[in-house]
Order: C-alpha cells, then sequence, then structure tokens
C-alpha cells in the first residue's frame, strides 16, 4: 500500500482534531557568568543567537550567515580571555569602583589598581559582566579612556545594553562609532535584533530606516534580516506588513515569503496562516522552492496532518526539487507519530538511498513519538542501531526517554547521560518537574527537586516557580509557600505571579471551609428541627 493511500485511510479514521506536539528541543542556560569556565562556548551560544540566521535560510542569508559566523570566531578566539590573572583581578577592581559616587572616582580607583588596559582584556570583562550592564559599562569607559575600545568593543557593549533594555545608553555608543568614522553596520543590526527580542517590532523598525543617518544603505542584507529577526521574535504579522509595504523598494522574491513561512510553520506553527501565505505567492505569481517545501512539509507534521505532508513531498519531487534532510526528519515524525513506524524505516532507508545521512535530528524525530507512545523498546533498538550508524545520543534523545519512562527507571537514564557527559542540566530536571506535577504527582515531583543536588545542578527561578506553581496547583499549599519562601531567602526577588496564586489558593481553601461549615450549621439545625417534630409528635401520642 502506499503512502498516501495510508494517509488517506488515517485521515478518515482520525476525525478528531491532532494538537501539535510540544517542541522537544531545548537549549541549556549559561551558568552564572562570573564562575563560567567555557566562556568561548558560552559566548558562541548567546551572542551567536543575535548575530546568526536559521539554518533554513534563503540563498540572501547565505553571505550574511558566512560573515556573521566568522566575525563571531574572531571574537572568541582572539578576544575572549578565560584564565588571565589580570581579568581576575580588573572584575575585582571594577567592583569596588562601582561604589565610588562619581565616575572620575571610579576610573582614579581603576587606574591605581595598577592593571593596564588591552584591547582583549576590555572584551573578556565585558563579557564576563554581561548579567551587570553597570559593571560592564564603566570597564567600557575605562578601556575608552585608554584608547582600547574598537568596533568590536563598542558591539558587544551595544549588545550587552539590549539585552537590560538600555536602548538609549547604546544608541550614545552607535553615535560615537558614526562620529569616530567606524563602521556602524554590525552596532545596528544588533540593535535591531535587540529591539524585536525585547518585543518591540516598531523600533527595530525604525532603527531599521535610519540606517542612512549613519553613512549605511539600508540594503536587501540587512531588509532580509530584519524580516527573519522580526518573525524569529514571534513579530511575524509586523514582518510580513513591512515586507508587502516596502515591495516598490525591495520587490517581492520567494526569499522574502520563505522568511515569513518559516514564522507561521516552525516559530508560531499556525497551519492556516502557513497556508495563507502559501496562497499569497501564488497571488503574486511567485513559485515556492525547496525551502518553502520544507517549511511547508515541517508544519504539517508538526500538527499531526501526514496526507498533507506526503502529499507536499511527492509535489516537491514532481518539480524538480531535491528533498533534504530537514524534509526527511519531518517524515519520518510524523509516520512514527501516526503508528506507520515500519514505513518510516523505509523512509530511513530511502534517505540513505539518496546519499543523505540520517543525523542526531533525524533518530530523536523518531525517538520522540515512540517514547510519548510508550514503545519504549523500539525507541531502545533505534538508539541502539543510531550508535552503529556512530551517530552520538544528544541531551534531546535522553529528554524523550525521560518523557516516556516511569518515575524509577527516570534515574536510570538521568546516569546514562551523566555517563555520557550529555548533563543532566538545568532543564533536563525543569521537564521532570514539569511531567510529574502535570501526572498530580507531587510526591514523586519533590523526589526529583531532592535529587538535583546529587546531580550537581543548582536551582534556580524557573525550578522554584516551577515547583510552587506545581504544588499549588495540586493543593499543596503549605508546601508552595514553604517552597517559595526558600526561594525569596535565596535572594530572588518577590514574584508577582506567584503571589497571587497562592493567594488565591488560600481564599479558595478560605470559602471551602466556610461553605463546609454553613452547610454543616445547615444539617445540624435540620436535623435539630427533624428532632423537634419528632419529640412533639411523640408528646401528642
Amino acid at each position: 500500500m502506499s503512502l498516501l493511500a495510508i494517509a488517506r485511510r488515517l485521515q478518515i479514521t482520525h476525525s478528531r482534531l491532532l494538537f501539535p506536539l510540544h517542541n522537544f528541543i531545548t537549549h541549556p542556560r549559561p551558568p552564572s557568568p562570573l564562575h563560567n569556565s567555557d566562556s568561548h562556548f558560552f559566548f558562541s551560544a548567546e551572542f551567536h543567537r543575535t548575530l546568526n540566521l536559521p539554518v533554513r535560510s534563503p540563498q540572501h542569508f547565505s553571505a550574511s550567515q558566512s560573515f556573521f559566523t566568522q566575525y563571531l570566531n574572531e571574537i572568541i578566539q582572539k578576544r575572549i580571555q578565560t584564565h588571565d590573572p589580570l581579568q581576575t583581578g580588573l572584575l575585582q577592581a571594577l567592583k569596588m569602583a562601582a561604589h565610588f559616587p562619581s565616575e572620575a572616582e571610579a576610573m582614579v580607583s581603576l587606574d591605581e589598581s595598577g592593571i593596564r588596559a588591552n584591547k582583549d582584556l576590555v572584551c573578556s570583562v565585558i563579557w564576563e559582566l554581561r548579567e551587570e550592564w553597570r559593571l560592564a559599562f564603566l570597564a567600557f569607559k575605562w578601556g575608552d579612556k585608554w584608547g582600547c575600545v574598537d568596533e568590536k568593543a563598542y558591539e558587544l557593549m551595544v549588545w550587552v545594553l539590549g539585552n537590560h533594555k538600555k536602548f538609549n545608553t547604546a544608541w550614545i555608543l552607535i553615535r560615537d562609532l558614526h562620529r569616530s568614522l567606524m563602521s556602524t553596520r554590525r552596532a545596528m543590526l544588533i540593535m535591531i535584533d535587540r529591539y524585536a527580542a525585547a518585543n518591540v517590532p516598531g523600533k527595530a523598525i525604525h532603527a531599521f530606516r535610519i540606517m542612512d543617518k549613519f553613512r549605511m544603505t539600508p540594503d536587501e542584507e540587512a531588509f532580509y534580516f530584519l524580516l527573519n529577526i522580526l518573525c524569529k521574535n514571534g513579530n511575524i504579522e509586523e514582518a510580513e506588513e513591512f515586507m508587502l509595504v516596502n515591495k516598490k523598494l525591495f520587490p517581492l522574491e520567494v526569499e522574502g515569503f520563505n522568511i515569513i513561512l518559516n514564522g507561521w510553520c516552525n516559530i508560531c506553527v499556525d497551519v492556516f496562516e502557513a497556508k495563507r501565505i502559501w496562497r499569497e505567492m501564488s497571488k503574486y505569481c511567485i513559485d515556492p522552492d525547496a525551502i518553502s517545501y520544507t517549511h511547508m512539509i515541517s508544519c504539517f507534521s508538526k500538527v499531526g496532518n501526514l496526507f498533507d505532508s506526503l502529499r507536499l513531498y511527492d509535489g516537491m519531487k514532481k518539480r524538480g526539487w531535491v528533498p533534504g534532510i530537514e524534509v526527511y526528519n519531518s517524515l519520518v515524525y510524523i509516520l512514527t507519530r501516526e503508528n506507520c513506524f515500519k514505513q518510516a524505516l523505509k523512509i530511513l532507508d530511502k534517505m540513505k538511498e539518496t546519499g543523505l545521512q540520517p543525523d542526531s535530528a533525524t533518530y530523536n524525530s523518531m525517538i520522540l513519538p515512540l517514547c510519548e507512545a510508550k514503545k519504549l523498546e523500539d525507541a531502545r533498538s533505534l538508539m541502539a542501531a543510531m550508535i552503529e550508524e556512530n551517530v552520538s545520543p544528544t541531551i534531546e534523545t535522553y529528554h524523550a526517554f525521560l518523557e516516556g519512562t516511569v518515575f524509577e527507571e527516570n534515574f536510570e537514564v538521568l546516569d546514562q547521560m551523566k555517563t555520557a557527559g550529555l548533563g543532566p542540566s538545568e532543564d533536563t530536571f525543569l521537564l521532570l518537574l514539569a511531567k510529574f506535577f502535570k501526572l498530580e504527582q507531587p510526591e514523586n515531583a519533590l523526589k526529583i527537586w531532592v535529587e538535583m543536588k546529587q546531580y550537581e545542578v543548582a536551582f534556580n527561578l524557573t525550578h522554584y516557580t516551577a515547583v510552587v506553581e506545581g504544588l499549588a496547583r495540586c493543593g499543596l499549599l503549605t508546601k508552595a509557600q514553604e517552597y517559595y519562601a526558600e526561594m525569596r531567602s535565596n535572594g530572588y526577588s518577590d514574584d508577582p505571579k506567584l503571589q497571587k496564586m497562592l493567594k488565591v489558593q488560600v481564599q479558595d481553601k478560605n470559602g471551602k471551609r466556610k461553605k463546609l461549615g454553613g452547610q454543616i450549621k445547615r444539617n445540624q439545625l435540620v436535623s435539630h428541627k427533624k428532632g423537634s417534630i419528632v419529640r412533639r409528635k411523640s408528646h401528642r401520642h
């Protein structure tokens, strides 16, 4: 039976709406910036998210992506120093200098420390202090005083300020760059990105429009960068409107539509909007390309639509487009999810025949739905095959097993993760806490909480929030209040949402008590009245 025939049969049998599964790929959070021995790795992870572009990027993005990757690697390899004793000394000097009432006094204090500024040291310290923008800015000003600040230091400082929404100060630095006759292009793109990340798309668009005031032409590369950044942060409607409004300056091309399509297909996963964009492309006489098909197949697979996933796969091949690894990943996922595991394995073989080698994402796309369906034997066999093919399991692989295993088996998976050097991470325990609270097993969630220490994973605000919310929803109000108090004692600020939840739970509890008390009194009164009537009747007789 052909795959399309299987899909048609499933489509008829499954009349219910298929809801999209949650995204199982997580990103580990970086540790505290001042206690980080892997600054190179985390610099790449965080700063790269600002400048890098998605894997499924149109051709116009390739040059930009290569440029930013090269730029980022240059900073990581040449500028960020992780074990420099001067850096440690300067960090301490900055903390002391920050207590002075004026900048002039702080600068004198830093000069008296005896540390001599250099460009690499300034960049390294700004990075280390990225969570404390005031100290980072003081380091920048000190470096500027000694002429040890260049374009890259400016750009890094703009990024730090943007992360903390200190946009006015960031604009001052960009104007200084402009006056110094240095390039402001990367700094402007960083501003666009940080505005979008702060959910102020109008400001991001405005930053693009005023690029010409800083000796730059808002070219096609920057235009696509803006569209992509808006979509990446969920402002897809704004990106589409901006693209259409500016079609005279930037003619409508498949690249622009693919960015919007990616937003609806892979960021918001809205199949209705994705179909609309597909029709809009036809309306503007723009033929979809391989990337367009890849996005649509991905979207249909995520919402459980096997029939349309396979239909577009066939249509893609008929039009002469060669399916890439992401198309096959989407197909094996939806086939496995729809209980067509044997057909998924055939697609895997077909993929190899075309010269494409399955990667960890391919195997994870099958392991996840198997684990969710509690087909753990199949999932374990697939993981064994994955290792035989010299494809290493990832943290997402183990997370899939944690989703599907019972409480006692979770610790075996956690130990495997530790042996493989893949955690467990903060996100691993967040996943487990969410799992057991969802299953209304707060006792197991609290056991997981205790085990975090055994795996040397520190509690953070997200963990406390998950535990307090979970306990409150399970009706364990006293326990929830205890963990909230512990959260506050560990230096975390009050959370209005949690406070409101705890207050509502108290009110509900008191309301139930009052209601129950009133009911008991009424029952007693009725009982008393009935007794009186009976006695009167007895007396009469």
